[in-house]
Order: C-alpha cells, then sequence, then structure tokens
C-alpha cells in the first residue's frame, strides 16, 4: 500500500492484551488488525487552560498594581507574563512548521498570544473526526517487541493519520508546559509571594496567581519527569498508575514549594545577596552540559533542524540550555543533556548525579534558611522563626521520601532496573558486610523490586514524536549500578 511504513521493533512489556485490537499469530508474530481506541488530548486541554488561567489572573493583578501605582511589581509581573508568552508561540510555530505553510489565521491569532487556543481547538477537531472513516486506512505500522506472561512475541500497530497529528499535538504541548512552568510560573510565584511578605498582606488576585502558578510549576515538573522515562525507556510503551502520579505530584509540590519559600524568606534578609544565589545556580546548570560537551570532543547534532546552520543550531541549544538550566534552579530536571544526540537528551539514568543533586540542593536550602534566621526582620517577631525553618526541612525531606518511594515502588520500568534504592541504601550502609557476603555467596540475588509493573496501553506512538534509536537488547538497557557514586546507573 502506498504510504505506508514499518517502523523499527520497539519492545512493550504487558500482562493484558491491546483493548480494542484484534489480534491473529502467525508464528512469533502476532498482528494487531484494528487499531487501538484514540485517547482524548486531556494533556493539551490541561495545559492550555492552565496557560490562559495564569495569563489573566496575572492581567488582573497588573490592573491592580497599576491603580495602586506599583511600578516595580507591575513590571516583573508583566515580564514574567509576556515573556514565556511569547516563548510559548514560538515554540508552537516552530514544532507544526507554520512559516512554511500557508496559514494566515493561525500566525494572526500567535501574534495576539493566543497560539495555544486554536492548537488545542485543532486537537479537540481532530479527536471528534477520529471516527470517522480517512482517505487511507493507515499511514504508519509500528512493530514492537511485547513480553506478555514471559512469553516474547513481536505485534505490529496500524497507526492512522489522526493519531499521528494528536501525538504531535501532545508533544508540543508537553514543551510549552515547561516553558511556562519554569520561565514563567516559578518566577512569577517568588516575585508574588516576595511582595506579600514586603507589604505585609495577601490580595486575592494575587493569591490566585501563586495556587495557579504553584500548579503550573508542579505540571511541569511532572511533565520532566515522564517525558525522561519515556526517552530513557523508548522501546517501551510505558502506562504511568494513578498511585505513581500521586507519588510524583507530592514529591514534586513539596520540593517546589519549599524550594521557593527557602528563596523568598532569604531574599527578604538579605536582599542583594539572593542576586548572587541565583544567577550562580543559573550559570552553573547553563554551563555545565557546555563544559561535558568540550569535554568529549562531540559534534552538535544536526537533527534540531536541517535548514539550521551552525550558528542558528548553537542559538537553539542555547535556548534550550537556559530552560534546562532554570528548571534545575527550582527542582531536579529528571534530564541531563547531550548535544551530541539527536533527542539532546542523555539516555542513561545518572544515579550518582540525582544522589549529589538532592545532597547539595538540602544543604543549600539549609543554610539559606539559617542566614533567614540570623537576619531576619522584625516582621516575623509574631511568627515562630524556628518551628517554621524546621517546617521547611522536613517538607524537604518528605519530597526526598517520596522521591525514593516512587523509584523503589511505583516507577514504571522499575522491572528493568537491575539495582533500585533499596540495593543502594544497603550498599552504602553496609559495604563492608555486604563485600564478605558476596564473596562467600558468590553472587547477589535480585532485589524484590524487579516485578512487573508495566501494562500495555494504547496511548500515542512514542516514535511519532522525534527521532529514536534502533531497538536494543534488554540486557543494554538494564540499569546497572557501581561502588563509584559518579557511575551511570
Amino acid at each position: 500500500m502506498q504510504g505506508v511504513t514499518v517502523e523499527e521493533p520497539e519492545g512493550e512489556i504487558s500482562d493484558l492484551d491491546p483493548p480494542g485490537c484484534s489480534t491473529q499469530a502467525r508464528g512469533s508474530v502476532t498482528l494487531a488488525v484494528n487499531r487501538s481506541r484514540i485517547r482524548p488530548p486531556l494533556s493539551v486541554l490541561l495545559a492550555t487552560g492552565l496557560y490562559c488561567a495564569e495569563f489573566i489572573a496575572a492581567a488582573v493583578l497588573c490592573s491592580l498594581y497599576r491603580k495602586t501605582d506599583d511600578v516595580i511589581w507591575l513590571g516583573f509581573t508583566l515580564a514574567f507574563m509576556l515573556l514565556p508568552a511569547l516563548l510559548i508561540q514560538l515554540a508552537l510555530t516552530f514544532i507544526h512548521r507554520d512559516l512554511g505553510r500557508d496559514r494566515p489565521l493561525v500566525l494572526f491569532l500567535h501574534l495576539l498570544l493566543l497560539g495555544p487556543v486554536i492548537r488545542c481547538f485543532e486537537a479537540l477537531v481532530i479527536f471528534i473526526k477520529a471516527g470517522k472513516i480517512e482517505d487511507e486506512p493507515y499511514v504508519t505500522i509500528s512493530r514492537k517487541n511485547s513480553l506478555k506472561k514471559g512469553q516474547a512475541g513481536l505485534m505490529e500497530w496500524e497507526i492512522g493519520r489522526s493519531e499521528r497529528n494528536l501525538a504531535t499535538h501532545r508533544d508540543a504541548f508537553k514543551r510549552t508546559a515547561v516553558i511556562q512552568a519554569f520561565l514563567g510560573s516559578a518566577p512569577q510565584l517568588t516575585l508574588q509571594l516576595y511582595a506579600s511578605i514586603q507589604e505585609k498582606y495577601l490580595l486575592p488576585a494575587r493569591l490566585a496567581v501563586m495556587i495557579i502558578t504553584l500548579i503550573s510549576i508542579t505540571y511541569g515538573a511532572l511533565v520532566c519527569s515522564t517525558l525522561a522515562i519515556q526517552i530513557r525507556y523508548d522501546n517501551y510503551k510505558v502506562h504511568m498508575r494513578p498511585v505513581a502520579y500521586l507519588c510524583m505530584i507530592v514529591w514534586r509540590g513539596l520540593e517546589i514549594a519549599t524550594r521557593i519559600t527557602a528563596l523568598v524568606l532569604f531574599s527578604t534578609a538579605l536582599t542583594h545577596w539572593v542576586i548572587l544565589v541565583g544567577m550562580v545556580n543559573l550559570l552553573f546548570f547553563f554551563f555545565l552540559p557546555w563544559v561535558e560537551f568540550w569535554a568529549r570532543k562531540g559534534s552538535l547534532t544536526q537533527d534540531v533542524e536541517k535548514n539550521f546552520s551552525k550558528l542558528g543550531t548553537t542559538v537553539v541549544l542555547s535556548m534550550f540550555t537556559l530552560l534546562y538550566a532554570c528548571i534545575n534552579v527550582f527542582c531536579w530536571s529528571a534530564v541531563q543533556l547531550d548535544f551530541s544526540h539527536g533527542e539532546l537528551i542523555e539516555r542513561k539514568q545518572r544515579w550518582g548525579r540525582l544522589a549529589a543533586y538532592y545532597a547539595v540542593r538540602f544543604v543549600e536550602n539549609f543554610l539559606l534558611i539559617a542566614l533567614w534566621y540570623l537576619f531576619k526582620s522584625d516582621f516575623y517577631e509574631y511568627v515562630c522563626a524556628p518551628l517554621l525553618a524546621v517546617q521547611l526541612l522536613i517538607l524537604y525531606g518528605l519530597a526526598l521520601l517520596f522521591m525514593l518511594l516512587f523509584y523503589q515502588f511505583c516507577h514504571p520500568c522499575r522491572r528493568l532496573f537491575k539495582y533500585n534504592v533499596h540495593d543502594c541504601l544497603h550498599c552504602v550502609c553496609c559495604r563492608a558486610g555486604w563485600r564478605g557476603a558476596s564473596r562467600s555467596r558468590g553472587t547477589l540475588p535480585h532485589s524484590y523490586s524487579t516485578a512487573a509493573t508495566m501494562v500495555l496501553m494504547p496511548e500515542e506512538p512514542l516514535e511519532l514524536l522525534g527521532p529514536r534509536d534502533p531497538a536494543r537488547r534488554p540486557e543494554e538497557r538494564e540499569t546497572d549500578i557501581v561502588e563509584d557514586t559518579t557511575e551511570a546507573a
């Protein structure tokens, strides 16, 4: 059939047959005759709703600042409202390649900062029309390896045009959600919390902006974590269970809330020093990927955009690095950049870097809170400052606890881990005893944390979201751990 392509084999772990598909076995190959049911674009709706809600709430707050002649608060609020909105329009236009297409209405709406709205409307129209017969029954065949109840096999799915277009929209809105969260919502929440403490009262409009921005940042961090899992295990269809989402929301929410609160409290005591703290964090994470790239003597990837020159590619990578640095200032980005890779993301999950980040961040938050306690203003006379400091440290500790629980029990790909959190803690706490026991027993048995948790779901094909590497052997996708904490897992 013309226009039909066959994708490279990928892997899936499942205990269930795909719903909505009739299968026919041909030796070790099982063909899915019907396409799976297309899911509604809920992530597109959520990202658009957060974008509109934050923009409207910030606009209302700006009008109040204008009436009270608060020029400083007005200027910063406008900047943190318009900057991410402009970047989102550029990102959507770039991903959908609208500059090379005759779509004047869409480009005009982008100029009015309504790009996410029209994109959401397009996604809804595609979903509504998905049940109708298309000109071609399918445009792509996705071939994947599956492991069902201990038996390996190969399966094929027919991917229709509607499913492919919805996958493009979901992919675009995942990027815009991260841009909105860490280039707009995080600075906006920091600013409004600082203004509330300085002015010693809380406006209802300001409270609304703070609530919306906190939700937006948490959702952006959630998207970062899920994207990292999908990129690391791109050969598998990953289905996140509700308990995993709940654990990630608590982990990310507590981490971001305590981090921003520590920065704001420190800024109320030592206003000018917080600029130094923020710039050191931002510059360190901005130059870290470039230093690693130059140390490896790699070459820039050409998959960003084939029409870009080397200078244009460098500018795009610099903007991408700026976003990466802003994420790490407020929370763990869950990914590491690799400019020599086509996806710009390093596939290895570095447990040593994860542990180092949270250890340094905990110490930094402790120092910020301690310095605030020593140099706090008279405003905190009616606040139990020691109790507030202890509560912030405990909440950050709870965030770390939920992170460990997620990787130990709720991570959808923990079956592929050769070792998990339980084994790492056992290795650190009982290294001497473990070495002696390993000599007598030989090899260490697998951890109990390797129970299967991945379920086959009719999600959009991940290979449609960007270029993928060819399928690798299962043993090459296992996460290894070594005694040196700087080694990749």
